[in-house]
């Protein structure tokens, strides 16, 4: 079978589409042969070596957080999902692979896939899984949104962003989108109640807000100083301002800024679901890539500039 893997830390130069041999479910486990994948921050980050300690150096490595497609087999004591289910899904973020969510195949433990939601194709579906339920748990579980409140998305046009946008209005929040100005059109559709381009806006120039989803991982502090008494801000950037800020709101005063990070079960793949089919998520993408070609997804992440998500389609499904 065929398998996007990194070949070498560093650029998206490093990624080739190998034959592997195609894996077996144990015990637990699901066979899904996967449909399409999409380009997370994660990848990249595991791409370019910034996760050496949970990787290692032996290679190759595979790519590929999320997916969705059908299960081809189950292994022993998995009765919930029969040969031909569409499921979603994620491998473990935090662990080691040599095939990931990029190939024609993967196992991954029952509990880590759902039944995808009715109406979307493949392709839309694993656009939605990482960063649909990283939205979902920062605003549900992390900010704990409750309707009528202000928030504010940095990053607003990105993967995170655009479900963030959509979830919170579905939510009831006044939303305030901060992205490129030439995406203000696209992110009112998607439910923002006020768009400003970053490039033209400071801090002090808006707000306040009860609550602050960030996404981009720099300025924190001078957006945190934006938060009402009470606000609430998280952020998922990995970068070392944004931790340096993280550690530095613990100590001096209120209104901590908390970072969390998507790992999906069954359960809160549920709840994504019911909010696609019930019409609160949509999928928004901006380009659609062959599995041969993935390292031009990446290369398109990474310049960013866009509003939705870079999907790799393994089967054109």
């Amino acid at each position: 079978m065929k398998a996007a893997q990194i070949t070498g830390f560093g650029a998206p130069d490093v990624l080739r589409v190998n034959d592997v041999d195609p894996p077996a479910p144990g015990a637990g486990e699901v066979l899904v042969s996967i449909e399409a994948s999409s380009v997370n921050g994660l990848d990249t980050i595991v791409r370019a070596g910034g996760l050496r300690i949970m990787t290692g150096r032996r290679f190759p490595i595979g790519v590929g957080l999320d997916f969705a497609g059908v299960v081809a087999a189950t292994g022993a004591g998995v009765h919930q999902y029969q040969v031909g289910d569409r499921v979603w899904g994620t491998v473990q973020p935090l662990k080691r692979h040599t095939v990931g969510g990029a190939a024609e195949y993967v196992v991954v433990p029952a509990d880590r896939i759902g039944p995808a939601p009715a109406g979307v194709s493949s392709v839309e579906a694993a656009s939605l899984v990482v960063a649909g339920t990283t939205a979902l748990i920062a605003l549900r579980d992390t900010l704990h949104l409750t309707s009528g409140e202000r928030l504010l998305v940095r990053g607003a046009a990105g993967g995170v962003g655009t479900a963030a946008v959509q979830l919170a209005h579905a939510m009831g929040g006044h939303v305030t989108a901060l992205s490129r100005g030439r995406h203000a059109e696209a992110l009112r559709e998607l439910g923002a109640d006020e768009v400003f381009d970053y490039g033209a806006t400071t801090a002090d120039q808006i707000g306040p807000f009860d609550v602050i989803l960030d996404t981009a991982g720099s300025q924190l502090n001078g957006y945190r100083r934006r938060l009402t008494r009470e606000g609430r801000m998280a952020t998922i950037a990995l970068s070392a301002s944004s931790m340096a800020a993280t550690a530095a709101s613990s100590v001096h005063g209120g209104r901590r800024i908390r970072t969390l990070s998507a790992n999906p079960d069954t359960a809160l793949l549920g709840a994504l679901a019911g909010h696609v089919t019930s019409g609160g998520l949509r999928p928004v993408i901006d380009s659609v890539y062959p599995l041969a070609d993935i390292a031009s997804a990446h290369q398109a992440f990474e310049r960013g500039g866009v509003v939705g998500k870079q999907v790799v389609a393994v089967s054109g499904k």
